[in-house]
Parts: C-alpha cells; sequence; structure tokens
C-alpha cells in the first residue's frame, strides 16, 4: 500500500504504513491568515516562500498549498493565484505538492502548473463533487484525498463514516483510480465538543487500513480545537494515530513538540534505522544555548 507522489523535477515523497510518517505542511493557507491573503491578492509571494523554505527545513516532505482568499470573487480569482502560488513555492523548494481547493477550475489550473504527481485536496462523498473531481484524478493520474463526509453532513458515527468512505473508494474504482492513489481523511472532530472524537478517529483508521487498504491522512490539530494547551494534545495524539496506523497529516511543522512526537513514535514503528533520525535530532535539540556576553576592555 504506497501513494507516490513527485515534485516536478521527479523528488518522490512516499506515503505507505512501511515508511516514515508524511508531513503535508499545511502553512500555505491564507485562512484565517489575513496578511497572507492580502499579500496573495496583491501579487506579493514572498511569505509563500519563505513558509515553503521553512516548512521543508523543519521536515516537511510535501506542501499543501491553497489559495483560497475569502472574497466575493474567490471563483474567479483562485485559478490564477493558485498558479502563482505554485510557481513560488517551485522557486525555493523540490517537494511533491497538495493542491488544495473546493475551486474546481483552481484544482485544473494547479494541477496543470504543478507537474509531477501531485495530491488533490479533496473529494468529498457529496454526488456533485465526485462527479467534477473524480475525473480530473483519472484523468491526470494523481493521488487524491477523500474526506468522508457527504451531502448528509458529518455524522459523530465513525461507522457512517467508513461507508461513505468505502463509497468514495469503490467510485473512485469506476473511473479506474486505485486505492493506493486515494487517501481517507476520516475527520478528526474535536474532543471537547464530541466526546470519544480521537477514539472514534482511531478506530476509522485501522476500519480504513484493514478494510480498505487504503492511507489515511487528517488534520490532527482539530482535535483540540478550544482546550488549553493545545500543543500538547496534538503532540499526543498524532503519536497515537501513527500507532494506530496513520501514514500522513496535514499539519505544522513548524511546532516542535509536534515533530519530536512524531519523530519518536517512526523510531519506536522501527521507521528510523538504528534510531539515527532521533540520535541527530535530539542531540541538536538538547545542546543548550549559551549567551556570549562581550565586555569592553577599558
Amino acid at each position: 500500500m504506497q501513494t507516490v507522489l513527485r515534485s516536478k523535477t521527479g523528488v518522490e515523497a512516499i506515503i505507505s504504513p512501511n515508511h516514515p510518517f508524511t508531513v503535508i505542511g499545511e502553512r500555505i493557507n491564507p485562512t484565517g491568515r489575513k496578511a497572507l491573503a492580502a499579500e496573495m491578492l496583491a501579487g506579493n509571494f514572498e511569505r509563500v516562500k519563505a513558509d515553503a523554505r521553512a516548512q521543508v527545513e523543519a521536515g516537511a516532505t510535501v506542501l499543501d498549498v491553497n489559495a483560497g482568499l475569502g472574497v466575493a470573487n474567490a471563483h474567479e480569482l483562485e485559478p490564477e493565484v493558485m498558479v502563482k502560488a505554485i510557481q513560488a513555492v517551485q522557486e525555493v523548494v523540490d517537494v511533491p505538492l497538495c493542491i488544495d481547493s473546493s475551486v474546481v477550475p483552481a484544482l485544473v489550473a494547479g494541477l496543470k502548473a504543478a507537474g509531477g504527481r501531485p495530491l488533490i485536496n479533496s473529494v468529498t462523498g457529496e454526488e456533485e463533487r465526485l462527479e467534477k473531481v473524480l475525473p480530473l484524478v483519472a484523468e491526470y493520474k494523481c493521488a487524491v484525498i477523500a474526506i468522508s463526509n457527504d451531502e448528509s453532513g458529518v455524522s459523530a458515527d465513525p461507522k457512517v463514516r467508513f461507508e461513505v468512505a468505502k463509497r468514495i473508494v469503490q467510485r473512485a474504482e469506476s473511473y479506474g483510480i486505485p486505492r493506493e492513489d486515494i487517501l481517507i481523511d476520516p475527520l478528526v472532530m474535536p474532543v471537547g465538543a464530541v466526546g470519544g472524537a480521537g477514539k472514534a478517529v482511531l478506530d476509522l483508521v485501522r476500519w480504513v487500513t484493514d478494510e480498505l487498504g487504503c492511507n489515511t491522512v487528517c488534520g490532527a490539530s482539530n482535535v483540540s480545537f478550544g482546550l488549553p494547551d493545545r500543543e500538547a494534545i496534538n503532540a499526543t495524539f498524532i503519536a497515537m494515530l501513527i500507532a494506530a496506523g496513520m501514514t500522513c497529516a496535514i499539519t505544522n511543522p513548524l511546532k516542535l513538540e509536534l515533530r519530536k512526537s512524531i519523530m519518536a513514535a517512526d523510531m519506536l514503528m522501527g521507521h528510523d534505522e538504528d534510531c539515527m533520525n532521533w540520535l541527530r535530532y535530539a542531540t541538536m535539540w538538547a545542546t543548550p544555548k549559551i549567551m556570549v556576553l562581550v565586555e569592553p576592555f577599558w
């Protein structure tokens, strides 16, 4: 069960239970970031470039690119902004991309600009979305995130969400899309609002892995929404997800506690040969920062 993504130049990212956990950097997304949205709308992509560099340096092997500006005529503007954002990212880093949009023309523009073998974010179980997105996935032979909700919304019952995921997989196969190119998002709900939300996702990850043979992905930080000390919750949850079989997440690699948790979980799952990755970075993290005060001689 391998999902293979490629950059424009052929650099690969392999998403698989037998490989280290894949971090899809979430930062290039103007939703909730007013300054970034304004800059992208004005044609300024310097912050996009800086975010791309920082995330790859922090360990992201795939970058999510979202051009949702939150303005009235977004459907008209988003395809062009998406292309410019992708071009900006590709100027400074060479990793596969996740093209993230609810606007189908923006997905098409992004696929053409990205080249290689990107990931599309996303398709749902809604009939209209299935009919628009799955033909694109088949045409461009890319991979796709399948979100387990449909016209009825997001069910609190994990069994219902599993059935939605199963239906999307079956529909994708009718277009010739293999299961290894479908990443199921089981939908993480806030544990502060939905009791047992964390356990429900852990169950879903196991069901999807065992019964559908698909890789899984999520926005793990949703679980802590509204609660204090979110970083501690998120770091713990992502380690539990990795143990349950989740293979990647769209998250912020700049959060050190999260990076440590992922790296430790990878090591404990046997995906860090001789613990070398952990030893390399743990030594760096443990090095005390020494402040040298230079005093004048006179």
